[in-house]
């Protein structure tokens, strides 16, 4: 019975160990199935979310992915925020960007590509770009392959709008669609070519004058009386004074519009300069129109002397060249809280509406005879206005056909100031 129940004893011994053992390899096997579940439930949370803590082995394991996803969130919001800079440079550019997929669909859009070629970011992603850009010559550059040199175009959505577009290959058969605004160099280049033609057009009429007048004069010199030949060269003298006005515009509009360093300012007293301008208006006159001077207020003007007398004494010589004999013009100074006034006021001819916007373009002239007769260069408002721009004035015109004009330059307030103490 002794060894019976030494036997059993044993055997339940081991029983109770091989239980023990398997109720703890099934906790260890739990606890790591559970920290098991817990690993793939975070992995399937939002990135950035914090790795479940553990202890003992698991724990390692846990920290070493915590430092990996720490890592890879890190990386991810670096290349996001830079993706967000290189977004956000790209609305930024004064130039339109598209990129195109490799079957020319639009992946991405900037703002100033929208503008020009009349796309929505919204609803055009994904769109075969030539579907909404249908201008045959963009689609046969898009096509051709050769994308080397630039495209110019011009808009069919928006009158007046030209735009130079350059295709650049990249990654995939991707393309980068880049177009930039040059409509403002377009109409530079324009009133460069009109300029050159209006120049040496200006220049050929009085110097074919005088070139005529002198030929005529040497092949018969002898055949005129002598007040015919004073008569010829007193008109070739008149032509040539003529190119010599032209010139001498030509030379003060350069200097102003090339950015040429401004005079240095000084105080001009508005009473002596009134009555200069006045004087030479009158000697402009000789008699043929009634012209009078009112003025108020007091202070002194800042600003470039010869300039301003030159910008005024144009609006005044203008006014007597456009008004017929009898006529009346009437200068006005005045100086008020805003700042100071000149005008000059007329009973001439007048300006029809459409013309007004464009009389300080260079050459522009509303009767290109009369303003040859007038002994007019075309240039003067062109140089009124860059005075002018340069004194930070305003030039307002008011005219009514057949009754007169007034031409108006409103000064700032910061161009008066007091007068010197004598």
């Amino acid at each position: 019975m002794g060894l019976i129940a030494a036997v059993v004893a044993i055997f339940g011994g081991v029983i109770a160990g091989l239980v023990v053992i398997i109720v703890g390899l099934l906790a260890i096997l739990a606890w790591n199935i559970r920290n098991l579940i817990r690993l793939v439930m975070w992995s399937r949370e939002p990135i950035g979310t914090p790795v479940p803590r553990a202890a003992g082995s698991w724990g390692h394991v846990f920290a070493e992915l915590n430092r990996r996803s720490r890592m890879s969130y890190d990386m991810r919001e670096r290349m996001s925020s830079a993706l967000e800079r290189f977004h956000d440079a790209s609305q930024a550019m004064p130039d339109g960007v598209l990129y195109l997929s490799d079957s020319d669909t639009i992946e991405w859009i900037n703002l100033k590509a929208e503008q020009h070629f009349g796309l929505n970011h919204k609803q055009d992603l994904g769109a075969p770009v030539t579907n909404l850009v249908r201008q045959p010559e963009f689609v046969h550059y898009l096509q051709s392959g050769y994308h080397e040199d630039p495209l110019i175009l011009h808009s069919g959505r928006r009158n007046g709008l030209t735009l130079q577009v350059q295709i650049i290959p990249f990654g995939d058969d991707q393309k980068m669609v880049l177009s930039r605004d040059i409509s403002q160099l377009e109409r530079l280049e324009t009133m460069r070519r009109d300029f050159v033609a209006n120049v040496s057009h200006e220049l050929r009429t009085p110097l074919t004058v005088v070139g005529g007048f002198l030929e005529t004069l040497i092949d018969g010199l002898d055949d005129f009386a002598r007040e015919d030949v004073i008569r010829f060269l007193r008109l070739a003298q008149d032509q040539s004074s003529r190119m010599g006005r032209l010139i001498d515009d030509l030379l003060t509009l350069s200097a102003l519009e090339t950015g040429a360093p401004a005079p240095a300012e000084e105080r001009i007293d508005p009473v002596a300069l009134m009555h200069e301008i006045r004087e030479d208006t009158e000697l402009l006159s000789a008699g043929r129109h009634t012209v009078t001077l009112s003025m108020s207020g007091e202070g002194a003007l800042l600003g470039s002397g010869k300039e301003i007398h030159s910008a005024f004494a144009n609006l005044a010589s203008n006014a007597v060249r456009y008004t017929p004999a009898g006529g009346k013009i009437e200068l006005v100074w005045r100086i008020d809280d805003d700042g100071a006034e000149f005008s000059v006021r007329d009973t001439g001819i007048g300006v029809a509406a459409e013309h007004i916007p464009r009389l300080t373009e260079r050459f522009y002239r509303v009767d290109r005879g009369r303003s040859r007769e007038t002994g007019g260069t075309g240039l003067g408002l062109a140089i009124v206005k860059h005075i002018l721009t340069r004194h930070q004035a305003e030039l307002k015109v008011s005219s009514t056909p057949g009754e007169g004009s007034v031409f108006s330059v409103r000064l700032p307030r910061a161009r008066i100031t007091k007068l010197p103490v004598r």
